[in-house]
């Protein structure tokens, strides 16, 4: 009797060890603020379902860390994984790795540069970039020309130039430039980067500011950076009601600088909406359901008129 209760409650054991899921997770950097609330988001919603493990590592902006975790998931014999690059243009032997091991693999916020190869067992969710950065630079077009702005003086400030999130917010700007629909001229001073770090932005802001050269608004490629640039304008005594400044992502940071009226504009991404989606299509494909290759979650603009609405979010 007691062998045969043994024996039962082995193949318990076996039973639930077949339907536990695991994950492994690979993640840019975790010193990031809009990172860490997408990370958040996924562990939180893994924490709601039934025998789904997640292996959450750091990549610590390293492209070889970052490559040397996913073959580390792979021979651990995880069911899926989940990537946000720390070098979108390295996402192919990312990809070949994972596609050789049989391994659904998704990509999360940053579009890797192989996007429109991806096998049939791997995805991307994230925002749609394009609205980013025109959503952004559009509502800096109508602030300027509500203060009465014509001809405008526009520093620009870059993430990571290896990110095509920073490279597609940076063409966002020049597009809506060339397309004519601003109705203000955008006059751009400079544009540098200050790879998405809210002190590499304030040393940039302050070096900018030693030119002397007027000027009438900042379009950020996030709300880090834009952060960065307001703490450096504000200890150079500059008001900031004088000049327009844009972000990116709607981080509780931004939207606090935004109640205290120095951040004008900001875009809400769904950071805890994307850590799901991604989740989400990590245990489909590991599964073997199908899924959409490309998952846009929308961008929203965000204005001292709308905040409220934004407040509980990121």
């Amino acid at each position: 009797m007691n062998k045969t209760l043994i024996l039962a409650g082995f193949a318990g054991l076996l039973s639930t060890s077949a339907m536990a899921e695991t994950v492994g997770v690979s993640m840019a950097l975790f010193d990031d603020n809009f990172l860490t609330v997408l990370r958040n988001g996924m562990e939180e919603y893994a924490g709601t379902l039934d025998g789904v493990e997640l292996q959450v590592e750091d990549a610590q902006n390293d492209v070889a860390r970052q490559l040397d975790q996913i073959n580390n998931f792979i021979a651990s014999g995880v069911d899926a994984i989940i990537v946000n690059p720390v070098d979108t243009s390295a996402t192919q032997a990312m990809s070949d790795a994972a596609a050789a091991a049989g391994v659904p693999l998704v990509y999360v916020n940053r579009e890797p540069i192989n996007v429109d190869t991806l096998p049939d067992n791997q995805a991307f969710v994230a925002s749609n970039e394009v609205e980013s950065g025109t959503l952004e630079t559009l509502e800096v077009c109508r602030l300027l020309a509500e203060a009465g702005t014509t001809d405008a003086q526009v520093y620009v400030m870059q993430g990571e130039l290896s990110n095509q999130a920073a490279v597609q917010r940076t063409q966002d700007i020049h597009d809506v430039i060339a397309s004519g629909d601003c109705g203000v001229t955008l006059n751009i001073i400079d544009q540098q980067t200050a790879n998405w770090s809210r002190d590499q932005a304030q040393n940039l802001m302050t070096n900018w500011l030693s030119t002397g050269a007027p000027f009438d608004a900042l379009i950020s490629n996030n709300d880090e950076m834009a952060i960065g640039a307001i703490q450096a304008m504000k200890a150079s005594g500059i008001a900031m009601d004088q000049v327009i400044v844009a972000g990116i992502d709607a981080t509780q940071d931004a939207l606090a600088a935004m109640q205290a009226g120095e951040l004008d504009v900001t875009v809400f991404q769904d950071a805890a909406g994307q850590g799901q989606g991604s989740l989400d299509a990590a245990l489909k494909l590991a599964r073997g359901e199908a899924v959409d290759q490309k998952v846009y979650i929308p961008f929203q603009l965000v204005t001292p008129a709308n905040i409220d609405q934004f407040l509980a979010k990121n």
